[in-house]
């Protein structure tokens, strides 16, 4: 088998030795990346397999919440089918290596407003969450703590939506809150689909979080006009986990830092989206 793309034009020599140890001759199919931050995902192929790697700089915190959530969460979404296997890794060289799960990706293809679909995502989260939780009493106050230092960032939040989420900071009394695991992206760019069948990829935000925080960005985005999609997703994932007031604070949260982070990476469409979750977020303040 004649190879090209060589891996090391993505990654680092030491990088490269390593994934050659583990797998030996291998080529770059594709650059799966997003381009935003220095995580890179690259689709792999052996004289044997396809495979998919990842990988970031020693300050990307979401190689290592990966890396934490295939050590020890993500099992009850593989033995169903819904989430690939790491196959290899290297925590020091901050590399990992997967299965190959064939698919498109549900973003942007015919099964992005399809129930069904949604049926089974939420059927999925409900599988993944139902794993363990723990109740936390200063999960609330450390949260608002980190978002008040996201507004401290440079961001284009407007003088009067920072003041009003102020406001709303100010007069919060954060709770007691019930965290399992979490997702932390769970929406289409993040589903595969497979003749019918969805599987969930990248887990670089996985945390223990409320349950319902891995519904807010559908809620700000599929969801909106489309009661169908909301209900079938409910109905797979058995139950509705929203409750207020806390479900408008995740909302609000969610907005704020995606504004902040897409701001600070380029991101102009997904800022554009960011203040659009914030208008809709405090419009339920008011």
């Amino acid at each position: 088998m004649t190879m090209d793309n060589d891996p090391a034009q993505f990654l680092r020599p030491e990088q490269t030795a390593q994934v050659r140890a583990w797998l030996g001759n291998i080529a770059v199919v594709g650059d799966l990346s997003w381009h935003l931050t220095d995580t890179k995902v690259l689709h792999l192929r052996t004289t044997q397999q396809d495979l998919i790697l990842k990988t970031g700089g020693e300050r990307n915190h979401h190689i290592s919440r990966e890396l934490r959530a295939h050590q020890g969460y993500t099992d009850s979404l593989k033995a169903h089918g819904l989430a690939s296997e790491m196959l290899f890794f290297n925590e020091k060289l901050r590399v990992m290596v997967f299965e190959y799960l064939p698919g498109v990706l549900c973003e942007g293809s015919e099964h992005e407003f399809d129930p069904a679909i949604f049926r089974q995502a939420g059927s999925a989260l409900k599988r993944f969450h139902s794993q363990g939780s723990r109740l936390d009493r200063g999960y609330e106050e450390r949260l608002m703590e980190k978002f008040r230092r996201l507004l401290a960032h440079d961001h284009r939040i407007s003088f009067s939506h920072s003041q009003q989420i102020e406001r709303i900071l100010d007069a919060h009394e954060p709770q007691s809150a019930l965290l399992v695991p979490t997702h932390g992206d769970w929406q289409p760019r993040n589903w595969l689909i497979d003749h019918g069948k969805l599987r969930a990829i990248d887990f670089g935000r996985f945390e223990f979080r409320p349950a319902a925080s891995d519904l807010a960005r559908l809620a700000s985005q599929q969801f909106i006009g489309r009661a169908e999609l909301e209900s079938a997703f409910l109905e797979g994932y058995g139950v509705d986990p929203r409750e207020e007031p806390s479900w408008a604070m995740m909302l609000l949260r969610e907005a704020i830092g995606t504004a902040v982070w897409a701001y600070q990476v380029g991101d102009t469409r997904f800022e554009a989206q960011g203040h659009r979750m914030i208008q809709l977020a405090l419009e339920r303040f008011e």
